[in-house]
């Protein structure tokens, strides 16, 4: 007998409440979520907008900030410094040397003005005709532990009633710079028959100043000296210590001048007294001997046994001029000098 088993009724009836709302839920989240995101997305775009409100705000200041905040002086640049010089512009009041010092600094205006004075020789006697009221402008250069290299010098001269100048030059193929005029002559006369055939710079003559019975001639050690005039030798190295190797040529003829070189090299064992030499021919050589600071010759012309003759007295003098090929180069460089020493002390 099979077991009576439970009996199965009708399946219930579901309700049609329970689907319905889970549909409603999710697409209520749904919807939520959707409007939730646009939300974002606008309070994001907002806060971009306003940073980027608040930079540009900060990069540009308002007109008032510009016209409070104060302008860094432009910084002039000196063509002068620029160039590495420097100018010395002064009014001579006084005595040479002061002017300088005053206008360059103690430390370089005594050099300054031995180096200047070897220009303005070959305009006036120094210092007797230097006057109150002359004007100078140089520009120069400091050396360490040499002498300051002047570039350019303007004289204004109340005797002469002109303004000079003088520009330092070397042409690309001179042996030494030299200074010149404006017309490419150059400042220095030189000697017909000198006792040189070249040399850098006459640094002294009878007419700057210092008492000086000679010329020197810088020159390097070993150039060749020529005699003057035909002569006698009449002694050689006498008073050493100052002199150094020396020789005295006595001229044969009607002048009899006497021709003294002193500071050379070594004199030549073969010269004694009483050798003779002919215009032009080769006595020794220049050097630095005795009380000498730097290589030079001393050149001095004596009448008789006290008078002293100026060498530019007694010799033709002429100037020589510049190189042909040489004349753009120079024109360029005096109307750079010239830019640089700009408006006189007299001018302003």
């Amino acid at each position: 007998m099979r077991p009576n088993l439970p009996t199965l009724g009708a399946p219930p009836k579901r309700s049609p409440i329970g689907p319905v709302v889970a549909v409603s839920l999710i697409l209520g989240g749904a919807a939520g979520g959707v409007w939730w995101w646009k939300q974002r997305m606008a309070t994001a775009t907002q806060e971009a907008a306003v940073t980027q409100a608040t930079a540009d705000a900060a990069a540009t200041p308002d007109a008032g900030a510009l016209a409070a905040a104060p302008t860094a002086p432009a910084v002039p640049t000196d063509p002068v410094k620029a160039a590495g010089m420097e100018r010395a512009s002064m009014r001579i009041d006084g005595p040479l040397e002061t002017a300088f010092v005053n206008s360059a600094g103690a430390d370089v205006g005594p050099a300054l003005a031995q180096v200047v004075t070897r220009t303005l020789v070959w305009w006036v006697a120094v210092p007797n005709e230097i006057l109150r009221g002359d004007t100078l402008d140089v520009l120069f250069q400091r050396r360490p532990n040499e002498e300051p290299l002047v570039h350019a010098v303007r004289f204004t001269s109340a005797k002469l009633g002109k303004t000079m100048s003088a520009y330092r030059f070397q042409g690309s193929s001179e042996g030494a710079a030299r200074y010149y005029l404006s017309s490419g002559d150059e400042l220095e006369l030189r000697l017909e028959k000198s006792p040189l055939d070249d040399y850098e710079q006459v640094t002294s003559l009878l007419r700057d100043g210092r008492r000086h019975k000679g010329v020197d001639f810088r020159t390097p050690v070993g150039t060749p000296v020529k005699a003057p005039f035909a002569g006698v030798v009449k002694r050689k190295n006498w008073n050493w210590s100052s002199n150094g190797n020396c020789l005295e040529l006595i001229e044969t003829g009607g002048k009899g001048r006497r021709a003294l070189f002193l500071h050379l090299d070594e004199v030549s064992k073969d010269i004694q007294a009483g050798t003779r030499f002919n215009v032009g021919q080769v006595i020794a050589k220049s050097g630095n001997t005795g009380r000498s600071f730097a290589p030079h010759l001393h050149y001095q012309l004596m009448q008789g046994e006290e008078k002293v003759l100026d060498p530019f007295d007694q010799h033709k003098t002429y100037r020589r001029t510049l190189a042909a090929t040489h004349k753009t180069a120079f024109d360029d460089e005096v109307r750079r000098l010239e830019g640089l020493l700009g408006t006189s002390v007299a001018g302003k």
